[in-house]
Formats: structure tokens, sequence, C-alpha cells
């Protein structure tokens, strides 16, 4: 009798200390949530007021972005007839790939898992890659509505890339910059800071790039505005995480890096790796 009560307090302690780690886990996780969510709502703060910080340098970049952006708009008809005519060609999965990964509604449910599982998994890598990405989404995606309705830029479909409708609420004047463009390179170019090895990060930029070339191939965008939505992820994209560097916000380790040499001794030789 005297074992049974010992097996059934012990029972009892066991799902009293398990009902205890669930609690404290699922503290830890709405703590960690609210915590992230304020990071965003900082980075993206930062990333609008960033132009008031501005040095010398930054505007030696904003205006060879200018350029650039001037250089692919001279381009734009010989380029849009370019890649309708390779639209033929182009297998059909590229494209639906393309169109799926670029849309606001399934970047961000791929955005969503990514920061969930390293929420989940108590991976700090992997979470601070979800909130870099959600917030260069949310700053960028701002950006890239205002500057549409301002512009009203006509797509490949709907007019000349001269033709202009500031401020229209019509869809086929709202081709700058490529929306598209701006969530999937935002996303492959947060995950791709992550890694050193070059093939990974190629082959990431690689990917993050069907979406903005499938715009060209749908006649949905001039190169300009393709080439003007990478750019400006890329800004952001790097602005965030150096804000979120510099502020200390999040502090994990690099994946340990093994050192090879090469050890003899007495009659022996061998490799000895050190962590």
């Amino acid at each position: 009798m005297k074992y049974f009560l010992f097996a059934l307090a012990l029972l009892f302690t066991f799902n009293i200390q398990s009902q205890n780690d669930s609690i404290s886990a699922g503290k830890r996780i709405w703590n960690n949530f609210k915590y992230d969510g304020i990071s965003v709502i900082k980075s993206v703060g930062n990333a609008y007021t960033q132009p008031l910080r501005w040095q010398k340098k930054d505007f030696i970049t904003a205006g060879s972005f200018i350029a650039g952006t001037s250089l692919l708009y001279l381009s734009d008809n010989e380029a849009q007839r370019y890649f309708s005519k390779q639209a033929e060609d182009v297998p059909v999965v590229l494209k639906d790939f393309g169109w799926y990964f670029g849309s606001p509604q399934n970047f961000f449910m791929v955005s969503a898992g990514v920061y969930g599982f390293g929420l989940l998994t108590k991976n700090e890598k992997v979470r601070y890659t979800g909130v870099l990405i959600l917030s260069s989404a949310v700053a960028s995606g701002l950006f890239q509505t205002i500057t549409k309705t301002a512009v009203g830029r006509a797509r490949p479909n709907e007019g000349d890339h001269n033709s202009f409708k500031m401020f229209s609420n019509l869809p086929g004047y709202h081709s700058f910059p490529s929306g598209h463009s701006i969530l999937s390179f935002s996303m492959a170019h947060a995950i791709a800071k992550q890694f050193n090895n070059f093939w990974v990060k190629a082959g990431i930029y690689a990917v993050g790039s069907i979406a903005p070339i499938s715009r060209l191939w749908e006649n949905a965008h001039w190169i300009s505005d393709v080439g003007f939505g990478m750019a400006i992820s890329i800004v952001i994209t790097d602005g965030i995480d150096n804000f979120l560097r510099k502020t200390n916000r999040y502090e994990f380790q690099e994946p340990k890096q093994i050192s090879w040499r090469l050890k003899m001794g007495a009659g022996t030789i061998g490799v000895v790796g050190t962590f």
C-alpha cells in the first residue's frame, strides 16, 4: 500500500511540475511575442525617421538609386519587348511560383511560419530572422502602397511607360514600384543575411528573384518598377537589421565553427577539431 501511495504522490508531483512548466513556457512565449511586436514597431519607426539622420554617404547612395532607376527607365520599352517574347517559353510552374510567392497573403503566411517556428522552438536566430522579415515587409509595404498611388504610373498592359495618373485609384495605374518585387526580395535578403556561404546566398537570391522577373513575363510591370522595388527592399532590410543589432534587442550566438588542425606526435598523426 505504501508503495502505491508513494507512486501516486510522485505522479501528482510530476503533474504539478508539468503544469508549472507549461505555464512558464506559455508566459515566456507571450512575453517574447510582445517584445517582438515592439521591435517591429520600433524598426518601422526607425526606417521612416532614418532620413533625418542621413550623412553625406547616405545622400550619395540615394543619388545612385535615382540614377540607376533613371537608366532602367530609359530601358523600359526594350526590356518589356524582350521579356514578353520570353513569356511563352517560361514554364508555368515558375510563373505561378512568382505570383504566389510575391502575393501579400502568401508572403505573410510564410513569414509568420518562419517567425512562429523560431518563437515556439526558442531558436533565437530563426526568431530574429522572422522579426527582420516582418519589420522589413511592413516598412517597405507602407512605402510601396503610398508610392504606387502617389506616382500613378501605367502598367505595360495599360499604357505607355510615360503614362501617369497621379493619385489614381485604378489598379492599372499602380505600377511603380513593384509590390511583388519588394516583398519577395525583402524576405530573400533577410534570410540570405543569416548565411555566410556564397552558394547558399546565391540560391536564396535566385529564388527571391523569381517573383520580380515573373512580373516582367506577365507584362504587369516595367523593369524600372522591378529594379527600384528590389533595391528599396535591400536598403530597408539592411537599415532595420543595423538598427536591431545596434540597439542589442536580440542576442544569439553564431554557430560555432570547428577549427581543424593537423597534430603529429611520436609515431602518431591525426586531425584535431577544436570547438
